[in-house]
């Protein structure tokens, strides 16, 4: 394992624990010589992470849409971007990048891309593992969803169990190694 994609919002979240959290995942990746691979933004928790495995010396891959780009939301000190046409290619060259994913707190997109890489396990696309940061509680709500969709039928067993959840950045980086 090489490198981790993480998944996270665009904002900072409600609570300061967040941002510790991104900056502890970092330095998790960091130590263990993981690079990281995410969305390529200087914005919320994306610009914490990333301009924390910067800090520590680590690299940063950022792979990001044109149109985001223009908003001005792009990172401009990374190890390596990729500026690409739209969502469905940043998704697709993030997955193609990284060994592994996870997802810290996050809104919308965060979610989506937590899901998709999910149904592409599933679907036997991909065999990397996925892991849920949970910070502080933000993903219980999903895991009980979750559970409660395994228990009455519409995901399997072995499908829900690929979702690793851990609320310790360090020992969530070691179950996906």
């Amino acid at each position: 394992m090489k490198s981790i994609c993480v998944y996270c919002g665009a904002n900072a979240g409600a609570s300061p624990r967040y941002a510790e959290q991104a900056r502890a995942l970092a330095a998790a990746l960091v130590s263990r010589n993981l690079s990281l691979v995410y969305g390529g933004g200087n914005v919320g928790l994306m610009g914490v992470i990333a301009d924390e495995v910067l800090r520590l010396g680590g690299e940063v891959t950022g792979v990001i849409p044109t149109a985001l780009v223009e908003r001005e939301v792009g990172h401009t000190g990374l190890t390596r971007q990729f500026i690409v046409k739209d969502m469905h290619e940043r998704k697709a060259m993030m997955a193609q990048l990284s060994d592994g994913f996870i997802a810290m707190p996050g809104g919308m997109g965060t979610l989506e891309e937590l899901f998709e890489m999910l149904t592409w396990s599933q679907l036997g696309i991909h065999n990397k593992p996925v892991g849920l940061l949970n910070v502080d509680g933000f993903y219980d709500k999903l895991v009980g969803f979750i559970d409660h969709a395994r228990d009455e039928g519409f995901i399997k067993p072995q499908h829900a169990a690929l979702v690793r959840v851990e609320s310790d950045p360090a020992a969530l980086v070691e179950r996906l190694k």
